[in-house]
């Protein structure tokens, strides 16, 4: 975050900005009219060249399968290619539906979606879109976990690219193998830290395909202007490396000099071939990395780091509209965290921001105190309470955290010496969020807030039942896994999902409307602060500190427009003018998956 970055770097701001760095270009044309153009009017499916029979078929771009009408299949030569019947997309969404529920295995599911995806494009969108609570932890968490894992036996056809040691040098060339030239949005991962699954190598593909998914479904963003990629440094995860079906270099895993250098290739020629403002987002890399790179290539590049910035920015809005629900200001509660790796220190950083930019307001300083407001925030990590004591065997990053305090050794202790009003899990170890310890938390809270972020599902600190029944009932509980609604003593809690989903796809689309050149921490916290707004009482009578999914698309177009009107206060926009109605120009700019005419 911008102001931990600021003591460890040298002092430069991230409003500096040199337009004689590299050419000021990037972003996406809608060059053939697809998108801009009303949906009745006539379109042409162009690839290379005009699309038609066979070829048109398996377009996933343009294919409409049964849905091509009389017209459209004699025009592209389809007769006769097609069974005769014609239907409505929405008949197929219908029947699609119904099959994909006939399976009983979720990963069977994520199979049958991918083959849809390759198949049919605005198919699998609409798909997406109409269902995205029954779809949602299906494309993503908590199943691409397992896709992850057995990605090598279910690999089909390439959805990214793969950058791998074998391309150092040529990493530009590997760039121009991809068939769209206008991109907007990188998500990139080495594979080290997949969810809380580890080093899976190059199978981690399946993260970069399945937010960039999102990034369309949730976002908008056009599907031809997202860029999925795996960089492939070997693995030093010892079953993979002995898997037959393994997909990836096998070696042990590449470190320092020679990481760094196809990392820095790999950024330098992303930006000479698509220009400034794509945005380019980390993902599943190692704490040792991730924190370097952001770090890095934050002050020369669009950059974000979902698992730091993006875990950060929704739980932060979660815990601003728990407030509604426990009480208090921000500055008058207590946080403790059990992990302090990259979405530990990163959700840390960001709630100590927000608690500093109110107390800036409240007092009218001109500096923000944030080295004060920390001082509310305790981190717990593998050795216990992160101390003053520890300072010097501290990595850089957990240093700021280390507080005057004596050593304690565990979590239960850590609780009852600290008395926090907020207990948050982001440790990537399950079930460390015992019955002691929510029932400590419980004993000094009238409604404590409990956050277990850690992903896939058996990562979780605790079950939303668990929380729910040690706590008495009194518990605000939200998750990193979806959990089933949960039945205590006649009433039913509805446990929320703290869903990076509900963040990043938004706060991408605000950066490519306002064209963005980078990414500053005031945009993080617009995009919180956006969220949290969008929590009604409906939904706090329900014990919700999270708004549906169903209405996510309208959420999105809010955060975007939040993100941009931040972007261009900062002067970091470099579209102009500025729109007037930034929530209807995002909403004007996010793709749609409905089928269209062909001439």
């Amino acid at each position: 975050m911008e102001s931990t970055f600021n003591e460890l770097g040298d002092k430069a701001s991230v409003l500096d900005f040199d337009p004689k760095s590299a050419d000021v270009g990037g972003g996406v044309e809608d060059i053939y009219g697809e998108d801009t153009a009303t949906e009745d009017q006539l379109v042409t499916p162009w690839t290379y060249s005009v699309a038609s029979g066979y070829s048109l078929l398996r377009d996933p771009q343009y294919n409409k399968g049964l849905a091509f009408t009389e017209k459209e299949r004699d025009t592209h030569y389809l007769r006769g290619l097609l069974p005769p019947a014609t239907c409505s997309q929405q008949l197929q969404e219908k029947k699609l539906m119904n099959n994909i529920r006939q399976y009983q295995v979720p990963l069977q599911k994520y199979m049958a979606l991918t083959e849809l995806q390759e198949r049919n494009e605005r198919l699998f969108y609409k798909l997406l879109i109409d269902n995205v609570e029954e779809l949602l932890p299906i494309v993503y968490t908590p199943t691409v976990g397992e896709a992850c894992q057995k990605f090598g036996s279910i690999f089909r056809r390439p959805q990214g690219l793969y950058i791998s040691l074998k391309e150092k040098g040529k990493v530009l060339e590997v760039l121009k193998n991809w068939p769209e030239r206008t991109v907007q949005v990188i998500v990139v991962t080495d594979g080290e830290r997949i969810l809380g699954l580890g080093d899976l190598g190059c199978q981690g593909m399946g993260i970069p395909v399945g937010k960039l998914a999102l990034y369309t479904a949730l976002g908008g963003v056009r599907p031809s202007a997202c860029l999925p990629i795996t960089i492939d440094v070997g693995t030093n995860n010892k079953q993979l490396l002995e898997d037959e079906f393994y997909i990836g270099l096998r070696q042990k895993r590449t470190t320092g000099k020679e990481y760094a250098d196809l990392l820095d290739e790999f950024m330098s020629a992303v930006k000479q071939n698509y220009g400034e403002k794509v945005l380019i987002q980390f993902e599943d890399f190692a704490n040792h990395n991730a924190f370097q790179l952001l770090e890095k290539y934050r002050r020369t590049h669009l950059v974000f780091n979902d698992d730091i910035q993006g875990t950060a920015a929704v739980v932060l809005a979660g815990v601003v509209a728990a407030l509604r629900l426990v009480g208090g200001s921000l500055s008058e509660h207590k946080f403790l965290f059990l992990g302090a790796g990259e979405a530990g220190t990163g959700i840390a950083e960001l709630i100590a921001l927000e608690i500093s930019k109110k107390v800036l307001t409240f007092y009218n300083q001109t500096k923000t105190p944030v080295e004060e407001t920390r001082k509310k925030i305790w981190l717990v990590d593998s050795k216990g309470l992160i101390v003053s004591s520890r300072k010097d065997s501290l990595q850089q990053f957990k240093k700021p955290w280390a507080h005057e305090h004596e050593p304690i050794d565990n979590l239960l202790d850590a609780v009852k010496a600290i008395k926090p009003t907020v207990l948050i899990g982001s440790s990537g170890v399950g079930r460390t969020f015992t019955k002691e310890v929510i029932e400590a938390v419980s004993s000094f809270n009238e409604k404590p807030l409990i956050l277990a972020l850690s992903n896939p599902t058996s990562q979780s600190e605790c079950t939303a039942e668990e929380a729910y029944t040690w706590s008495k009932g009194r518990a605000i509980f939200a998750s990193g896994s979806p959990f089933d609604p949960v039945e205590y003593n006649g009433k039913v809690y509805v446990p929320g999902q703290s869903n990076n989903a509900y963040i990043f796809p938004g706060f991408g689309l605000g950066l490519v409307i306002s064209g963005a050149i980078r990414v500053h921490d005031d945009m993080l916290l617009a995009a919180s602060e956006s969220l949290a707004g969008e929590v009604t009482e409906e939904y706090f009578e329900k014990g919700l500190i999270y708004p549906p999914f169903s209405n996510i698309r309208k959420i999105s177009a809010h955060i975007a427009a939040n993100v941009a009107a931040k972007a261009y206060e900062l002067g970091l926009a470099t579209r102009l003018p500025r729109p007037e109605n930034l929530v209807k120009y995002a909403e004007s700019c996010m793709y749609s998956p409905v089928y269209r005419n062909y001439r």
